[in-house]
């Protein structure tokens, strides 16, 4: 492994890179940042030339690590995991991994991409609020039985774990978008003990350098 220090390509308030940078933050490994805007080009932003080269599809995060580039925010947690199974995401028991997985899936690939920036702009402001709330309740319904079975302190048992890197940015945007999360107490009760770790709140978008910039 290079003794270069991974650079992160992130912005604020991107529920994908939140995710890593949580990650990074549990396995408590320095990382630069590299601020990057989804929804200003007035400053530096996913969408030159420049930044497709690392990244094609010109979305956060991109993760240089190990003189690689790496892409999507679930693959650079299991890189991450794999290379640097120190301070575990992962559990051991198989089908605890099993569920972990699960849940990041139910998060990343059902709920989330559902009210990312992309699909909201093309949606519109006329009715991208009653979109993502129809999409991310819809999702919260299945993802709170799940919990129900799995959790203990946290997502799955008693030990932070990848699910619960994605769950926090997703219980902020359900708040952004007013969603109704009084059905999800299990969620909630979950969200609460995260909310309290101190590494968490350090990757909270108000919590990174680029925040003033797009909080105005």
């Amino acid at each position: 492994m290079s003794a270069e220090k991974p650079v992160l390509y992130s912005y604020c308030f991107s529920s994908c890179s939140w995710r890593v940078r949580i990650a990074l933050g549990l396995k408590k490994i320095p990382y630069e940042i590299k601020a990057l805007s989804l929804t200003k080009t007035d400053a530096e932003h996913c969408y030159t030339n420049e930044y497709r080269e690392l990244n094609p599809m010109q979305q956060v995060p991109t993760l240089h690590i190990d003189g690689q580039t790496l892409c999507d925010s679930v693959a650079i947690m299991h890189y991450l995991e794999e290379t640097r199974p120190e301070h575990p995401l992962l559990p051991k028991d198989p089908i605890k991994r099993a569920k972990v997985r699960e849940i990041v899936e139910i998060i990343c690939s059902g709920i989330q991409p559902l009210q990312n920036t992309g699909v909201m702009d093309h949606v519109g402001k006329e009715t991208n609020v009653e979109w993502a709330q129809h999409w991310i309740s819809r999702g919260f319904q299945g993802l709170e039985k799940v919990l129900s079975a799995s959790a203990g302190k946290y997502c799955v048992g008693d030990d932070i774990t990848m699910a619960d890197c994605c769950l926090v940015p997703q219980v902020f945007n359900a708040r952004i978008y007013k969603v109704d999360l009084s059905p999800y107490p299990t969620l909630l009760r979950i969200d609460e003990a995260l909310a309290k770790n101190p590494i968490i709140i350090d990757c909270h978008p108000k919590n990174q350098p680029d925040y003033a910039e797009h909080n105005k």
